[in-house]
């Protein structure tokens, strides 16, 4: 009796432990190095999984979560105002997810991600989430873990 209760235990949480797979939202995602758009330009979106590439100004590069910060609508690009605007309570982020204005209590957050430069190098997010400086590299391969979200410190 004992045995058939661990078996039924072992049983549920096989069943009740996540298990994401590569190319999954909760997974890792390869992204495409030629799909990273230029210095300031608009953000590329990856709605399968949830993150936006934003490749800034200063060469460098940051993976925003979808998601906004308020109460979980998704912020689109706005391409004539350059920043990404809440449809449903109107807050409104940079580029690099940087809150600007409206009921949001915190910027954006981003994915931990690490990049393959060609010359075999690599950089990953430090726990703050900061950008990535690119330095005028090429870079080879991306790797965006949506499993390991940074949520930024306030509206910074």
């Amino acid at each position: 009796m004992f045995m058939l209760l661990w078996e039924f235990v072992g049983i549920g949480l096989w069943f009740a432990y996540p298990r994401f797979r590569v190319g999954e939202f909760g997974g890792t995602f390869s992204f495409d190095p030629a799909e990273i758009p230029s210095a300031g330009a608009a953000p590329f979106s990856v709605p399968t999984g949830r993150f936006h590439v934003s490749h800034l100004a200063d060469d460098s590069l940051v993976v925003l979560y979808q998601v906004c910060t308020h109460l979980g609508c998704i912020p689109k690009w706005v391409p004539s105002n350059q920043r990404f605007e809440c449809p449903c309570h109107g807050s409104k982020y940079e580029l690099n997810g940087k809150w600007i204005e409206g009921p949001a209590p915190r910027s954006l957050d981003r994915f931990f991600t690490t990049l393959v430069f060609t010359d075999r190098t690599t950089l990953s997010s430090n726990e703050a989430g900061d950008p990535i400086p690119l330095e005028g590299r090429e870079v080879s391969e991306v790797q965006i873990d949506t499993s390991k979200r940074i949520l930024r410190n306030g509206r910074i």
